[in-house]
Order: C-alpha cells, then structure tokens, then sequence
C-alpha cells in the first residue's frame, strides 16, 4: 500500500491527482493506496479566466468550484489545510515522510495534524508578495486579478471608473507588474486589452488614457524572452507583432520599469535607465511577484534543513542545474526535467512551486543597479504538463517498484500554447494566439532559440473563440467528467 500526498489543489496539484487517481484506479484508493490532497482552498479557481470576471464579462461563479465532490468521486481523500512543514526523513516515531498541516475547515479551523506519506509532491503555488511593493495590492491603492475575489473588486472599480467617463470625466488606467521581478506579463497583457475593450463598448475610451506599465525590456517579451515568427518566408518577432496592436488600440507602454512604492493615486517607479518618474492614476490594476508558500523543513531529529530543501526565494529546489552563471552561458541543460528534490525519490516539485535555475529573459539591471527582470513564467500547459509527468512517475513506482525510470517533462523540450485574450465577444472579440517550441530557448539546436515551424503567433476573432471553448473545456476536464483525461494538459 502506498499514500501519496499532493500539497495545492491548483493547475498542476490538481492535475497530478486527477491522473493518480486514474493511473491507480479509483477504486483501489482508500483500499490498496491512498491520494489525498491538501489544500487550504476549498474552491477550484480556473486563474487564466480571473481577466474576465476582472472587467465583468463572467461571475465568480463561472470560474471556480468545490473540490470536494469531485475528488469524493475520484476516491481521492481532501483535507482543507495549509501545509507548514515537510519533514521528508520522517521523524522520531515514524521514518515515513510526512507534512504538518494546520486545518483552515470551518469547525476545525487551526487543529494541527501530522500527514504521513510515501510519495509527496509539492504544488502550492505562489505566494502574493504584495508586501515587495509598498502600497501594492487591494489593501491598498491597486487592484489585482490573482484571485476571482480580487477579479471582483477589479471589475467593481473599473465600472466606477466607466462611470466617471461617462460623465465626462476623463481617466487614466494603468495596468502591469507592481515590481522589477514580477512573472504573468501575459496576463497584464491580457487585462490592458479586455480594459480597452470594454471602454470602447462603453463608448468612452476616448476620454480614457490607457498605460500598460511594465518590467519587459521590450514588448512582446511575456518572460520567455520574446519569439521569432516566420511567415512565407519572412521573419518577424513577438515585439513587433505585439507592437502593433499597442498602437492600434491606443494603448500607452512604459517598459523596463521597476514599481518602487504606490501612493493614494501615484504609482512611483525606476526605469532601467536610472530615472525616476511619478504617474497619477485613478484605476490600476498592478501584479505582484511571487515567492514560494511558505514552508519549513526538517530532518528526522527535528533539525531545520529548510535551507537545504527550498531556495531563498522559498521555492524548492529540484534536479536543475543552480550554478550561477552568466546569460550567454545559461544552457537549455540547466533546466529540471523529472521535478525530484535533490537527494529523494520520492518529493517532486511542480507548477510554480520548483525554483527555476535562473530567468528565461535576459535580466537587466537599472543604471543604479536595481533588478528589472520578468521572472519565468511556470503557469497553465506547463504546470499541468509537470503535474502528469510526477504521477505517471508515482504510478511506475508503485506499480513496478521505488527504481523505475522518472518520467521527463523539461521546459527546454517542452512545447506549450498560450491564448491571450484582447477583449470578449462572440462577435467583437478577439485573442493572440501563441505557439513555442520549446518554452525555454535552445539556441544549440535552433538559430532563434525556438523551432520556427512550431512557434506561431496570430491575432484575430477566431482566437477568442478558442480562448472560450478552452475555458470551457479545462472546466469540464478540472471536474472530471466523463473523458476529461482525452483533454490535453
């Protein structure tokens, strides 16, 4: 008998207990194995659809779910509760690993327990660090839409402010990354263009002053280092394509910038050239970076080898490569490819959950030495890609014993494909829709870094039916319903 244990019930903790629960057999758990999922949340939130309900075009209810009659279904046991230690030598009692966890259930909110297991994979996902940013955040003076209850206040907000224009009172908006090291440009993207969109059905967008505010060198960029396009024949990248449509819809960008604090109304920030520069506003809507949730570790005498397990960032560290070293020496090899901590073969880390080795795009640093530098984005395809690949890793091992081959799943082999959207409407919406092969650039094996046959970009109506029939589709898949597994990660 084996009990596995999954901290997160996210895009790639959920999608790693959805698979278990096949690969093992749904009726086999509870008898022969376990999968529990640990999770302080009892909804399931689709994140990439929080840009909808942030600009009114979807509920909450549109979004999210409970997780618990899906996984009662699926025989996988849930328990509402934050993870606070991982102790994966075990302890003075047991040498089985196990997780502390505090309850966050109603009726038993704050109960401690101590969880055992065989196989544990880590897939908490971030943590918001509004607190990078003085001022930053919905306790403060901006908006966000990490979450569908920040989408909420996002789209009250922005509707008082449609309000306000059309009484003739004009606005600035200003959406972006709230800090020099934020990931999820693609989303900021995404927000600036359904804002944009709604003020022109609204019939008020000329009064409004729209600014995209970012830590991208260059537009286009999204974390991953910008794409090449070739199109009969000819080339073209990710900065120009996305630079047109910034001047077709109007939209203002402020690029290379580090947010240094938010006032009531004022967003002040450093820009990589040293300068500093103050922007009035009367809506913003502004990212924060991420850091890992956080977690202690210890060893089977109690001894603190947090440090040892996790990176100072608090994300853990898997089977990458963390030697320091420059951009022009940075080598697709460096990334993980099986998601196991260093040292055990039984603890994964997936989604946004591992630490990356280093950046995807160039980091750059402003002429006063502060770093501006999109973080590596690990969302949607890839986490649920890293959740499958460390259950069809759990299963074999199970199944055939502790020496079977790990299953690879890097981001320098992997291929993933990203609908932005730029505004909602059967018939007056629209989306970029993107392709890369693979994530992270190898330029030993492509003169651009990507495969220009699989590295795609178009921008047009049909995208945004694609971005809605996917919305749909990866709700239906998330609620495992009859075929969901025949629904690609």
């Amino acid at each position: 008998m084996a009990d596995v244990v999954i901290l997160g019930a996210g895009i790639s903790g959920h999608t790693a207990a959805l698979h278990l629960s096949r690969l093992l057999g749904k009726r086999n758990l509870g008898k022969e194995h376990t999968v529990t999922v640990v999770s302080p949340n009892s909804n399931w939130n689709w994140i990439p659809s929080n840009i909808w309900v942030g600009v009114g075009k979807m509920a909450k209810a549109d979004v999210v779910f409970p997780l618990a009659p899906v996984y009662r279904r699926r025989g996988i046991t849930f328990r509402q509760a934050k993870a606070v230690a991982i102790r994966p030598q075990g302890d003075e009692l047991d040498p089985r690993g196990a997780v502390d966890v505090v309850s966050t259930a109603p009726g038993s909110a704050g109960e401690t327990d101590r969880i055992r297991y065989d196989y544990l994979i880590n897939a908490t996902g971030p943590r918001l660090r509004f607190e990078a940013t003085e001022g930053l955040g919905p306790e403060h003076h901006t908006v966000s839409v990490c979450t569908a209850d920040h989408a909420i206040e996002a789209a009250e907000r922005l509707s008082a402010v449609v309000a306000r224009l059309r009484d003739g009172v004009p606005q600035t908006l200003v959406v972006g990354m709230g800090h020099g090291t934020c990931t999820c440009e693609g989303a900021a993207f995404e927000y600036v263009f359904n804002v944009d969109h709604q003020l022109r059905e609204a019939g008020v967008r000329d009064l409004a002053r729209l600014i995209y505010l970012s830590n991208e060198a260059h537009l286009g960029d999204f974390g991953v280092d910008g794409m090449v396009f070739e199109e009969q024949g000819f080339q073209t990248t990710s900065e120009l394509w996305t630079a047109s449509l910034f001047r077709e819809r109007g939209v203002e960008a402020i690029l290379g910038a580090h947010v240094e604090r938010v006032e009531e109304g004022v967003v002040h920030y450093e820009t990589l050239d040293g300068l500093h520069h103050s922007l009035g506003f009367d809506f913003a809507m502004l990212l924060p970076p991420f850091g890992g949730v956080p977690l202690q570790a210890f060893d089977r005498t109690g001894a603190d080898i947090t440090s040892e397990l996790f990176a100072p960032s608090g994300f853990m560290k898997v089977d990458a490569d963390y030697t320091p070293k420059p951009y022009d020496e940075w080598r697709a090899a460096d990334w993980p490819t099986t998601y196991l901590a260093p040292g055990y073969d039984n603890l994964f880390a997936v989604g946004i959950a591992f630490a990356p080795p280093h950046p995807i795009s160039q980091p750059r640093k402003s002429a006063n030495g502060t770093l501006i530098a999109p973080s590596p984005p690990r969302t949607g395809m890839p986490s649920g890609v890293m959740g499958k690949t460390a259950a069809l890793t759990i299963a074999d091992r199970i199944k055939h014993g502790p020496q079977a081959k790990a299953h690879e799943a890097s981001m320098a082999d992997m291929g993933a494909a990203c609908v932005a959207s730029a505004g909602a409407g059967l018939r007056t919406g629209s989306a970029a829709s993107m392709t890369m092969m693979p994530v992270v650039p190898d330029y030993t094996r492509y003169p651009t870094g990507r495969s220009l046959s699989d590295t795609r970009g178009e921008l047009g109506l049909s995208g945004h039916w694609v971005k809605l029939m996917l919305h749909h589709l990866f709700l239906y898949k998330a609620k495992a319903r009859p075929g969901w597994q025949l629904i690609p990660e």
